[in-house]
């Protein structure tokens, strides 16, 4: 099999960010966003994922944390775009639901060519940490349409806004790790014969 691996450096006014992703690793991570609560999200989102990610992103913090993490995500998404390659020999769906603690999340992914997020966490803090809580469904959604993929994220309950943003990320992760897996049939999983926008 290819290595399923990639490398993307996107600089702009903005932010200087590079990520190295190997969808077949074993979930270690090398981390430095300059947000903490956006590296311990990564953190275990390639944990769970089992993904190898090393991601740094050097951005305009002293304006806000937009731009970083927004940034992020795309980076990771790109990465997860080329990493995948033509697709072929994919699950291609995937859904996955994770609790953490008096929280539950549910993921669904389809690796389908066709970008669209929707991200509903319900979070009722300002802030956790130093990342802002509108930005936590941003990077999912930012990352979502530079991968190229439909993602639904639910929280479905849950008080802990740490514990609801936690546990959505690792409900990605572990939709993600299924929709990636290679099922080793050596087709594409699409009626169409081929996944790129606009294909089903």
């Amino acid at each position: 099999m290819t290595a399923r691996t990639a490398m993307i450096e996107r600089k702009t006014r903005e932010t200087s960010t590079k990520v190295n992703l190997n969808l077949d690793g074993s979930g270690e991570a090398e981390l430095s966003t300059g947000i903490a609560f956006l590296d311990h999200m990564l953190d275990s989102f390639a944990k769970h994922s089992r993904f190898d990610l090393c991601l740094s992103c050097k951005g305009d913090l002293e304006i806000d944390d937009h731009h970083t993490a927004e940034d992020c995500g795309i980076v990771l998404g790109q990465a997860l775009d080329k990493a995948l390659g033509d697709r072929v020999g994919i699950q291609r769906f995937g859904y996955a639901y994770a609790p953490l603690d008096e929280s539950l999340a549910r993921a669904v992914v389809d690796i389908s060519g066709r970008p669209f997020a929707a991200v509903d966490l319900g979070l009722k803090r300002d802030k956790l940490g130093d990342l802002s809580c509108e930005n936590v469904g941003h990077v999912l959604s930012s990352l979502a349409f530079a991968a190229r993929m439909t993602m639904h994220v639910d929280l479905i309950k849950g008080d802990n806004d740490h514990h609801r943003a936690e546990a959505a990320f690792k409900a990605f992760a572990l939709a993600l790790k299924e929709a990636v897996a290679v099922t080793g049939i050596s087709d594409l999983p699409s009626t169409k014969g081929l996944i790129e926008r606009g294909t089903k």
